[in-house]
């Protein structure tokens, strides 16, 4: 989907079209009276964009950006607050419209799936490329207005690639045959996976796209980047991607997390209260999503972030099947007992916190019946 989130509030907001719009900024906005819409300038605390718009993305704006950052590149820009359970809507009906047509869809988050159309065309790549714009017409229609890009191509990995060609609203199909001519070009960026580190890694050896990236010996990436790993840089470069669709995949693990708008002091009691009650909201939205997901958690984790950026993570697994948001509360302690917090100094103030519920298994699987069924219930709860 193109900008999602940005375009999911266009769907509600027609108004807002042709404007640069970028959604992040829960809280810190400061209203201005009769003005409909907020806007950076009025943006005060700390927080990054989840999205922007192709509008504001031409004023530099874009995802993962801090908040204030893109207030002074574009302090007449919209900022809207996110809205989680709206755009679920939205990625429920542009799936469904998709299913309609063709049913073998694996699920890559909330704006994102690869489709395989075998099927439905006999691999005929002509036939796909019809469906494909069908595909793209029936999204339209279920969103209300809004478009996606699809690459067309013989394997998920040149796919996902062709896929960021022509945004917004785009249709690149790579045939067979075709992956040097269109692909190769492109920089090693392009590919998912490679992410800066490795791009980096490739610049020092004076590979900067697909194709020269192609050009190296197996033997040089797999000194520099370790066996399988150096293996799949380069059968990637050839374009050679023996993955499937998978229509269902196991959640591995859940997690919840906040950031905090200013930094919380371990040592305040007034921000260690708050810290609790945030704890035990966090414990309660993951037991929900465990009861929602049917999934029952061996381990618990918490992560911590710090004042200076760096991250810590512990776990705890205590033979025990945690489901409930007393256990998962009771674990997520646990963890952070185990953390090392400073008197004073950028370890003894926090800007995030999450809990991780991992090792899941099913009820079905669960060797304490009692428990599955008390997990069970949960779904009924208010």
């Amino acid at each position: 989907m193109d900008a999602f989130y940005a375009n999911a509030e266009l769907v509600r907001n027609p108004a807002l079209r042709g404007l640069p719009v970028a959604v992040g900024g829960r809280r810190g906005m400061r209203p201005v009276p009769g003005q409909q819409f907020p806007t950076l300038a009025q943006y005060e605390g700390r927080g990054v964009l989840t999205t922007a718009n192709y509008e504001a993305r031409a004023l530099g704006l874009h995802s993962a950006m801090p908040t204030m950052k893109a207030a002074k590149l574009a302090p007449h820009a919209i900022l809207l607050p996110a809205d989680f359970d709206w755009y679920k809507t939205l990625s429920r009906q542009f799936k469904a419209a998709v299913r309609e047509l063709a049913p073998n869809i694996e699920d890559r988050g909330i704006d994102e799936i690869y489709i395989d159309l075998t099927e439905e065309t006999g691999g005929n790549f002509d036939a796909a490329i019809e469906l494909a714009r069908q595909m793209k017409r029936a999204v339209t229609e279920a969103t209300g207005g809004m478009t996606c890009s699809v690459g067309l191509s013989e394997n998920k990995l040149t796919s996902k690639i062709a896929s960021d060609l022509q945004k917004p609203d785009g249709l690149s199909v790579v045939k067979p045959g075709q992956f040097q001519e269109v692909i190769w070009p492109l920089s090693v960026g392009k590919i998912n996976g490679v992410g800066p580190k490795a791009q980096e890694k490739l610049r020092a050896l004076g590979v900067n796209t697909i194709a020269e990236l192609a050009a190296q010996p197996v033997a040089l990436l797999r000194e520099g980047f370790g066996e399988s790993c150096g293996l799949w840089m380069h059968e990637s470069a050839h374009g050679v991607d023996r993955r499937e669709v998978s229509l269902y995949s196991e959640p591995k693990s859940i997690s919840r997390e906040t950031t905090f708008e200013s930094d919380m002091h371990v040592r305040r009691q007034r921000d260690r209260s708050q810290l609790t009650l945030v704890l035990v909201h966090l414990a309660d939205k993951l037991a929900r999503d465990l009861a929602r997901k049917q999934r029952l958690a061996k381990t618990i984790g918490v992560k911590v972030r710090f004042a200076d950026f760096k991250s810590l993570t512990r776990d705890v697994t205590s033979g025990e099947i945690v489901f409930s948001a007393d256990d998962i509360l009771s674990a997520a302690r646990t963890c952070l007992k185990k953390i090392p917090f400073e008197e004073k100094g950028s370890h003894s103030t926090i800007r995030l916190l999450g809990i991780r519920a991992s090792q899941l298994i099913s009820p079905a699987d669960a060797a304490l019946k009692g428990q599955a069924q008390l997990f069970l219930d949960l779904e009924d709860a208010p």
